[in-house]
């Protein structure tokens, strides 16, 4: 699924709590306009209607594509991801791109795994491609895939707050993940 936006459609999930709401934010953000859908539930920074209903009524007009420049974000009220594809897809169509913030395996298209990366025995164990963020210095990550910059407390103030940080080596370094092979 990739829509006609120039980046299309990526899904998000992490089981830190911290980096499931920032690592899905850092990705939109890095693209400039983009739609995040919080398909994992608990964003409180969408307010409105929420992707359930655009899956019952239809979307409007303003909905189908970005009014402004930045990050716009979606909740997803009650609908499985599956009876929402067919909006998803409308969407994908007009916005730049979509991040789609998902939790376990209920997402049927490409998903970015995000690994917080701890030293010592909390290191963990050979795994798959995912996102690696440092917790600490010197831990390896044990799978292929981008190692973010550290991330800052600024950084995810701002973006637990609301707010997009005007300039972040974090937010910049998620970029390269829209252009990587994801399952």
């Amino acid at each position: 699924m990739g829509g006609m936006g120039r980046f299309g459609v990526l899904a998000v999930s992490s089981r830190d709590p911290v980096l499931s709401v920032a690592a899905p934010l850092g990705l939109a953000a890095s693209v400039g306009t983009s739609l995040v859908i919080d398909m994992a539930g608990g964003l409180r920074l969408g307010s409105g209607r929420t992707l359930a209903d655009l899956v019952v009524d239809g979307p409007r007009l303003d909905e189908l594509s970005p009014g402004r420049q930045g990050v716009a974000v979606l909740a997803s009220g009650p609908v499985r991801a599956v009876d929402a594809l067919p909006i998803i897809e409308q969407l994908a169509a007009r916005w730049p791109a979509v991040v789609v913030r998902v939790s376990g395996d209920d997402w049927p298209g490409a998903t970015v795994p995000v690994e917080p990366l701890y030293p010592g025995w909390l290191a963990p164990l050979d795994r798959g491609a995912a996102v690696w963020q440092p917790v600490a210095s010197g831990t390896r990550p044990p799978g292929p895939g981008p190692v973010l910059p550290r991330l800052r407390p600024r950084t995810t103030h701002q973006l637990l707050g609301g707010h997009m940080p005007s300039r972040s080596r974090w937010i910049e370094a998620w970029r390269q993940v829209w252009s990587l092979p994801w399952a």
